[in-house]
């Protein structure tokens, strides 16, 4: 890949507007920063009262078979929207096969999981639910669960015109309308809106190593990544331990045979935070992680001192999380279906 621009120092860059410019003007090509309101998503127009029901639904539990879990048991607002663990424990203590992904910004990915099988969030919040591992759930005992509160009746009531608001598709949407709101602006959205001073010497370094070296090929746009599919293993493919070779990755969502150990793209916005990482969760330090990919997927032995670079310009796209109040939720009546954590056959 040819040089974006010169290799210079960071302090250089600093001291030169014009080359700063350079610089910015790049990584504009690549990147966008975030925007500065909720996005419209399609087919669901976000307003107030859906935000709202969307949070209840996101922090009850009582959303899945056993009353234990939710989707913040998973993706933890205080610890970078996801669980900080390997792979996201669920239903019975059964381990899932997947690393959690952030939801935070993740309205803004082209597709949601590492394989992309859910096309907006609203469909990805369904999957959950239903897996066996995770929450265990059925659409008919979460409508039956809903409905039996009328707190619950009459906030669905509110979020959505029409009968019928207590629906599955409904649930879906109103847990879709919250999390687009999760957008977290980071120092690096605020340099590429002009703020010279948003990103240090180091950073700035890293910025030109991550756009010189090819990292920005697949991480590029407004999520830096989560578009795109990509063979994990382009040049040198991992060892097992970080690519586990039963999981094929998008082979299971297409059945072709060009889609094994393809993977969508990660989103790096608050990969600072979101340790251990790949779908695997098996690298929990970022500068390791770092360096396997510059090995696997572009063919580069970093240095220490390029992968602390990229480490730190990586820091750069973490920003605070919006402030979010724990809800009240409607309290259970004589009607509402009854825990159970009974693993059921698959």
């Amino acid at each position: 890949m040819q040089r974006i621009i010169p290799t210079l120092l960071a302090s250089t860059l600093l001291a030169s507007p014009a080359l700063a410019n350079d610089l910015r003007e790049a990584a504009l090509d690549m990147f966008k920063p975030l925007p500065s309101t909720v996005p419209a998503v399609a087919d669901n127009p976000i307003t107030p009262a859906k935000i709202e029901l969307g949070k209840m639904l996101y922090f009850d539990p009582r959303l899945s078979a056993s009353g234990v879990f939710s989707c913040y048991s998973c993706h933890n607002l205080a610890t970078g929207g996801d669980d900080n663990l390997e792979t996201s424990i669920g239903h019975g203590w059964q381990k899932g096969p997947r690393n959690a992904p952030t939801v935070l910004n993740s309205v803004l990915n082209e597709a949601q999981f590492w394989d992309g099988r859910a096309a907006d969030l609203a469909e990805q919040a369904k999957g959950p639910i239903q897996a066996g591992v995770e929450m265990a759930n059925t659409p008919a005992n979460v409508v039956a669960t809903l409905n039996s509160m009328p707190g619950y009746v009459a906030a669905f009531d509110s979020a959505f015109d029409g009968g019928d608001a207590v629906s599955f598709d409904n649930m879906a949407k109103a847990i879709e309308a919250f999390e687009a709101t999760l957008l977290t602006p980071a120092p690096f959205d605020a340099w590429l809106n002009g703020n010279d001073a948003a990103l240090s010497e180091v950073e700035l370094a890293g910025l030109e190593l991550f756009m010189d070296k090819g990292c920005a090929s697949c991480h590029s746009g407004v999520n830096v990544g989560g578009h795109g599919y990509y063979p994990f293993g382009l040049i040198e493919k991992p060892g097992s331990d970080v690519l586990p070779e039963g999981d094929k990755g998008r082979f299971a969502v297409t059945e072709t045979a060009d889609d094994e150990y393809v993977f969508r793209a990660s989103p790096l916005r608050n990969i600072a935070e979101t340790a251990p990482y790949f779908h695997s969760g098996k690298v929990w330090d970022l500068k390791v992680a770092v360096q396997i990919m510059a090995e696997s997927q572009l063919g580069e032995e970093l240095t220490d001192g390029e992968a602390d670079q990229i480490v730190a310009f990586l820091g750069a796209l973490s920003g605070p999380v919006p402030a979010v109040s724990v809800p009240a939720l409607p309290a259970e009546t004589g009607t509402t279906p009854r825990p159970t954590a009974e693993i059921l056959p698959q």
